[in-house]
């Protein structure tokens, strides 16, 4: 066991997990929030990049550079509807129904690629679904607008998004790591520098830079590099259970800090949905292996 690569996972889904903590102390709304991230993690790993020579031994075909294309554009939609939903919902609200993900990769899985969905899949869809209903509260979808206004929906659509970031990285083989997320975050500068508010950056505090350049570099470049040089030598089900940290953490410090405290029917709803995401990530393979 690589003692090594499981405390760099971990430290970076420790601080990831804080990610929400530091977002709501920033100053600044979702989407400027993630132009600047861009613009850090792609200064932090291109030049890691470079430092490490890996531009000398990229592999360049047009078909995955295209799906890198694509891939950066739902990665970057992922962060801009997450932060959004930090605006409108607690931080452990939103990581619960973002962590929804790995679900959607089996039903996007299924009806894209033709993947069986498994009886244990279907159970573990049905289960995560009554604990979204759960977490928001069934009185928020009386009517239209109270459901609009409680940042679900951007919750679902970060979920959704990071989910197809997973699939269309999933047959990207020849790039490296630090060439794959260095073309994403560039996609993210370009494709949000129309829509940026420059004026939304004037009278910020030092404290609210602190934690912009914190997203920036820390939870993205720093957290990044930590992710990619610990992944490939772990085996793929102890990763799926150390990702685990980033939202415990996350729900930790939203008590902790920033004073949330779920009521009975949230609390079974946040308890639903990572018992269900477990169970599909954890149980399945389980059984694989005991029958071979």
């Amino acid at each position: 066991m690589n003692i090594s690569a499981i405390l760099k996972l971990t430290v970076s889904m420790a601080l990831f997990g804080s990610i929400g903590f530091f977002t709501v102390h920033t100053g600044i709304p979702a989407i400027e929030l993630v132009f600047v991230r861009c613009i850090c993690a792609t200064f932090f790993l291109g030049g890691l990049w470079l430092l490490v020579g890996g531009h000398k031994t990229e592999v360049w075909e047009k078909k995955e550079i295209f799906q890198t294309l694509i891939c950066g554009i739902f990665l970057v939609l992922n962060w801009v509807f997450l932060f959004k939903a930090f605006e409108e919902m607690s931080i452990s609200i939103a990581i619960s129904i973002y962590n929804l993900a790995p679900i959607f990769v089996l039903i996007l899985g299924a009806l894209l690629l033709k993947e069986k969905l498994t009886i244990q899949g279907l159970v573990a869809t049905v289960t995560c679904f009554i604990g979204s209903m759960f977490i928001i509260g069934l009185n928020n979808f009386i009517s239209f607008s109270a459901f609009m206004q409680s940042g679900f929906v951007w919750a679902f659509l970060s979920a959704i998004c990071y989910a197809l970031t997973m699939l269309t990285s999933k047959t990207i083989t020849k790039l490296s790591s630090y060439a794959l997320t260095y073309i994403q975050t560039t996609v993210g500068i370009v494709m949000l520098l129309p829509f940026i508010d420059f004026s939304l950056f004037e009278g910020l505090t030092t404290m609210n830079w602190l934690y912009i350049l914190g997203t920036g570099f820390i939870h993205t470049g720093f957290v990044y590099y930590l992710f990619f040089d610990s992944i490939r030598s772990l085996p793929t089900i102890l990763v799926s259970v150390l990702v685990f940290v980033d939202p415990v953490v996350a729900i930790l410090l939203d008590i902790l800090l920033l004073d949330f405290m779920p009521s009975f029917m949230q609390t079974m709803g946040i308890l639903l949905i990572f018992g269900g995401i477990f169970y599909t990530i954890y149980m399945p393979k389980n059984k694989r292996l005991s029958q071979a």
